[in-house]
């Protein structure tokens, strides 16, 4: 027995030194404004459960500066990337407020390291998602209302050379995002039949369907809801849950002007200054 609790205790402080040593390299990418080496060396390519536990290191650490949390982000909803990283799930990230754009919608590339962009459906909650069973049915009737959203994806590893722990570990790859102005309903439109068109510079870059998110953006924000408390932090009302991406993203730099058509929701836009 005393043999087993070493190596647990042995097992425990291996892993907190790696996590340790992934969020300091990434916390480092993000002060230096310089991409770093992934941290799948550390991780290695599968170990999920890891890969969130630095995530959450770094969370942690951005509130204790004063970071406020106001939702999360939805990734890998497409099947096609998915496979390209050879997983079967989304992932997520946390969103900060610190991370949303405003009204005029303009992005501060000095904030930013290799950013893209994708147009999502945005959710805003108005109950907690902290059942142990949870359904469509409290899914759906947890969301408040909809937007059209545009998210700044960026990743502290150079050259996007990403696998899923090191997207996860990096927050989700997120960087910002921009959130539109036309508020609905759930029993005003239906999240999977929407279309979606994206322009930069006034050329379309982008187009995609509301199936194209997990066949349905609330089947996203049901896997996020159960995932979440299954990490022990549950979806709260108030949060803006970023659904996951509705088509191809596409690289961006200074001066790029991006709006997006999502319909019934709208346009959204950013200019990246």
């Amino acid at each position: 027995m005393i043999f087993r609790l070493e190596v647990e205790a042995d097992r425990v402080t291996r892993a907190e030194g790696v996590i340790e040593s992934a969020a300091a390299r990434l916390q480092q990418a993000t002060c230096s404004c310089s991409p770093c080496e992934p941290v799948r060396d550390l991780l290695g390519d599968t170990n999920i459960d890891l890969a969130y536990r630095v995530q959450q290191r770094l969370a942690d650490d951005r509130v204790s500066r004063g970071g406020r949390v106001v939702g999360r982000k939805i990734g890998l909803t497409s099947s096609a990337v998915q496979q390209q990283l050879g997983v079967d799930q989304p992932d997520f990230g946390v969103l900060f407020a610190d991370m949303r754009c405003g009204e005029d919608g303009v992005v501060p590339m000095r904030r930013l390291l290799q950013p893209k962009t994708e147009a999502e459906i945005a959710f805003v909650l108005s109950a907690d998602l902290d059942y142990e069973a949870l359904d469509a049915g409290q899914v759906r009737a947890a969301v408040s209302h909809a937007v059209a959203a545009l998210e700044i994806v960026d990743s502290r590893i150079r050259d996007w050379d990403i696998t899923i722990t090191d997207t996860v570990a990096d927050n989700g790859s997120s960087g910002m995002f921009v959130l539109g102005s036309n508020q609905l309903t759930l029993d005003e439109f239906e999240p999977a039949d929407v279309e979606m068109s994206l322009c930069k510079d006034g050329e379309m870059a982008s187009s995609g369907t509301g199936r194209a998110c997990l066949g349905d953006p609330l089947e996203a924000l049901l896997w996020l809801a159960r995932t979440a408390r299954q990490y022990g932090s549950p979806l709260r009302a108030g949060d803006v849950v970023l659904s996951g991406a509705l088509g191809p993203m596409i690289g961006v730099s200074t001066g790029s002007r991006i709006v997006t058509e999502i319909t019934a929701l709208g346009q959204v836009s950013a200019v990246f200054s």
